[in-house]
C-alpha cells in the first residue's frame, strides 16, 4: 500500500449483527481506482444482477476514492453503489460533505452493508471500534432529528452521520441517503435499499492519517490545482451564485425543463426564481464541503409572508433558514411545475433533505402526475385534491405523502415510470432506463441527449459534460459520439477518484487535468492520460455488463416520444432529440460493443476485464 487508500474494507452483515474487517484487494484498487470504480467491481463480483433490489440478497457498498480525505481540492467524495429499486439497473450516487473523509480517517476505504436485520439498527464506527446498535430511538425520525439524537446518544458531537429519512424506510424508490443533514446520494433510490435493510443511520467518528506516496509532489499539485480554481471566473460565479446559476442560461437556450418538459422556457426564471434572485433576496451564508475551495452550498431562509407554506404534519416547521437550493432542485420544484414561488422550492429542498428524498424524481413525479391529472388520466377522487401546474400548495402535500406512502402518495413513491405505465400514459414519464431526467431538456442538447439515453443508471447529468460542446457544436454527428465517450470516461475517473466534479465543470478543464497528477502523487502510480482513461472505460463497460445481467435490452437505451418531437414554441423551437437514432449505432460501434450494446469479448480483453 503506497498511499491514497488506508487499505481497509469494513463489512457489515446485519442478518448476523457482526462486522469484520477485510484487507482492500489492491488489484481491484489499481485496475479501477476508487468510490464510483471500485463499488462497481465489488458489486458486480458479489451480487447476482437479477437479485431484488429489496433482496437481502443485495448489497450496498460505500466507498471513498484514494484522495477523499486527502486535502486535495474538493476531495470530499464517497459513491454509494448497489442495484437500484427504481430502475432496476445499477446504482451509482455519490455524495460530498465531511462523512467520507471521515470514513478514512477511522482506517476504512469503503463499508459493505449485506443481509437485513430483523429490526432497526445503526453502526457506530468509532476508528477500530465498531457496534451495530438498536436504532428504535430514531426510526421514524427525520433526518435533522436523526443526526440530534445519535450525536447525543454517542456522545461525540462531530462524529460524522450518514442516515436515512422517513422515505428510505417506506421503500420510496427514490429515496436518498444523507449525511451532514443537507447533502445527498441523492439519485436511484439507494436510499431505500439501506431501508429495505433496516440500517437507520452510520455514525463515524475517526482520529487516522491517510498516508500519500509523495508528499511533496502531492502539496505541490495541490497548490497548483488550488490557484487554477481561484483564477476561473466561472468558479467566482459558482461561489457568487451557487450551481442556480444555471437557471437563466439554460433558459435562454430553450432548455429549461417546464411543465413536465411540454415546454422549454419558463419566463419567471429570468426573473423570480433563479440563482441571481436566491443570493440577493434569501442568501445567509456559502457553505463548504471538506477541502473545497469553492464553497457552492447555499444556506437561505424563507421571504416575508412564507409562513402559507408551513407543513403541519412536517416534524419540523422551519422558518429561519437551511441549505439549498441548488440549480437541479430550483428548476424542478419551479418550472417543471409551472411554479413561480422561490419559497415553495425552498420548502420542497427541506423537506426532501429531512425525509431523505431525490430532489430530482420527486419533482420529476409530482409533474408527471400533474400532466395526468390535468388530461383527465387521474381523477380527483384518486389524489384526494386538485393537483395542477402552478400550485405549489398541493405540491408540498404531494412531497409528504409520498415520503409516508399516504393515500395517492403511495403512488407517487414509485416513481414517474410506473406512474405513467399505471395510468396507462407511458410518453408521461420523462426520463431515461427508468430514472427521470435532469434539468437540462435533451431537445436542445445533442450530446446530452446520447448521455441521457446511455447513461448506466438511467438519465443523469453527471456522466457526461457536453453543455458546452453542444452550445459550440450542435451536429449530431459521429464527431459528437466520439466527445460524449469520451467525456463520459473522464466523469467516471473523476467519480473514482473521490472529488468532485464542479472544478472541473466549472474552470473549464478535464478532470484528468485536475486530478491524474495528483492520483499519481497519493498512490504512486505513473498513468498517463490513456491509463486515467482506460480506467473510466474499464468501469463504464462492467456497469453496462452488470446492466446486461439485470436484462437491460437496446431498447432502454432511449428517450421518450416527446424528445423526437420538435419543440413547438420559445429559444429551441423546431429542435429535438431525433440525432439519437442516426448517434446510438455509432455509439456502440466506437464503444467496441456489437449491435445489441454488448461489449466484445476482444474490447473485454483489452480493458483486462475478467466474465
Amino acid at each position: 500500500m503506497q498511499g491514497g487508500h488506508v487499505g481497509k474494507v469494513l463489512r457489515l452483515d446485519l442478518t448476523k449483527r457482526t462486522a469484520s474487517v477485510e484487507d482492500l484487494d489492491q488489484r481491484w484498487a489499481t485496475d479501477y481506482l476508487g468510490a464510483r470504480g471500485l463499488g462497481v467491481k465489488y458489486l458486480y463480483e458479489e451480487v447476482d444482477p437479477a437479485v431484488d433490489p429489496y433482496s437481502p440478497e443485495n448489497r450496498l457498498y460505500l466507498a471513498t476514492g484514494p484522495l477523499t480525505g486527502t486535502g486535495a481540492s474538493c476531495a470530499a467524495r464517497y459513491e454509494a453503489v448497489t442495484k437500484s429499486p427504481l430502475t432496476g439497473f445499477v446504482a451509482t450516487s455519490n455524495s460530498g460533505g465531511h462523512w467520507g473523509p471521515e470514513l478514512k480517517f477511522a482506517g476504512y476505504d469503503m463499508v459493505v452493508a449485506q443481509g437485513k436485520a430483523d429490526s432497526p439498527v445503526y453502526v457506530w464506527v468509532n476508528n477500530d471500534e465498531v457496534e451495530i446498535r438498536d436504532a428504535s430511538s430514531v426510526w421514524g425520525k427525520g433526518v435533522w432529528d436523526t443526526e440530534d439524537i445519535l450525536h447525543e446518544e454517542t456522545a461525540v458531537p462531530d462524529a460524522r452521520i450518514l442516515s436515512i429519512g422517513p422515505a428510505g424506510e417506506n421503500l420510496v424508490r427514490f429515496a436518498s441517503i444523507m449525511n451532514d443533514r443537507h447533502r445527498a446520494a441523492g439519485r436511484s433510490g439507494v436510499g431505500a435499499v439501506m431501508g429495505s435493510k433496516n440500517l437507520k443511520a452510520i455514525v463515524v467518528k475517526g482520529s487516522g492519517q491517510i498516508p500519500v506516496a509523495d508528499p511533496a509532489k502531492f502539496l505541490s499539485e495541490s497548490w497548483r490545482v488550488r490557484r487554477m480554481l481561484k483564477e476561473s471566473p466561472m468558479v467566482d460565479q459558482l461561489y457568487q451564485y451557487g450551481t442556480a446559476m444555471n437557471t437563466t442560461m439554460v433558459n435562454s437556450l430553450g432548455g429549461l425543463p417546464t411543465r413536465n418538459l411540454q415546454e422549454t422556457y419558463f419566463e419567471p426564471a429570468n426573473v423570480s426564481v433563479n440563482g441571481q434572485a436566491q443570493s440577493e433576496t434569501r442568501l445567509k451564508a456559502m457553505k463548504a464541503c471538506f477541502a473545497c475551495t469553492i464553497a457552492c452550498g447555499r444556506v437561505h431562509e424563507l421571504g416575508e409572508g412564507s409562513e402559507k407554506w408551513v407543513v403541519n404534519t412536517s416534524p419540523r416547521n422551519w422558518s429561519h433558514a437551511a441549505e439549498g437550493v441548488e440549480y437541479e432542485t430550483l428548476t424542478f420544484f419551479t418550472s417543471n411545475l409551472g411554479i413561480d414561488d422561490l419559497d415553495a422550492a425552498l420548502k420542497a429542498n427541506w423537506l426532501c433533505n429531512d425525509y431523505g428524498m431525490d430532489t430530482i424524481s420527486a419533482g420529476g413525479t409530482i409533474a408527471a402526475a400533474m400532466e395526468l391529472f390535468e388530461q383527465g388520466s387521474i381523477p380527483e377522487n384518486e389524489i384526494g385534491y386538485e393537483l395542477r401546474f402552478g400550485d405549489a400548495g398541493p405540491m408540498l402535500k404531494a412531497l409528504e405523502d409520498t415520503a409516508f406512502r399516504r393515500g395517492f402518495g403511495n403512488r407517487l413513491a414509485e416513481g414517474s415510470k410506473r406512474l405513467a405505465d399505471n395510468f396507462e400514459s407511458p410518453d408521461t414519464f420523462m426520463g431515461s432506463k427508468g430514472q427521470d431526467f435532469a434539468a437540462y431538456d435533451p431537445r436542445s442538447l445533442p450530446g446530452r441527449a446520447l448521455g441521457y439515453a446511455t447513461s448506466n443508471r438511467g438519465a443523469c447529468h453527471l456522466k457526461e459534460e457536453m453543455m458546452t460542446d453542444d452550445i459550440m457544436f450542435p451536429e449530431a454527428d459521429l464527431g459528437k459520439v466520439q466527445r460524449t465517450i469520451h467525456s463520459q470516461h473522464e466523469n467516471t475517473g473523476m467519480d473514482a477518484s473521490g472529488v468532485c466534479l464542479f472544478p472541473a465543470f466549472y474552470s473549464g478543464n478535464e478532470p484528468s487535468e485536475l486530478v491524474l497528477d495528483l492520483i499519481n502523487a497519493a498512490c504512486g502510480l505513473d498513468w498517463k492520460g490513456e491509463d486515467y482513461e482506460s480506467c473510466g472505460e474499464r468501469i463504464w463497460n462492467v456497469e453496462r455488463l452488470f446492466n446486461l445481467g439485470a436484462g437491460l435490452t437496446p431498447d432502454d437505451d432511449t428517450l421518450p416520444k416527446r424528445m423526437m418531437e420538435p419543440i413547438a414554441e420559445g429559444p429551441g423551437k423546431g429542435k429535438s432529440a431525433e440525432g439519437l437514432k442516426e448517434m446510438l449505432p455509432l455509439y456502440y460501434a466506437e464503444r467496441g460493443w456489437n449491435e445489441q450494446g454488448v461489449p466484445t469479448r476482444q474490447r473485454l480483453a483489452d480493458l483486462r476485464i475478467n466474465q
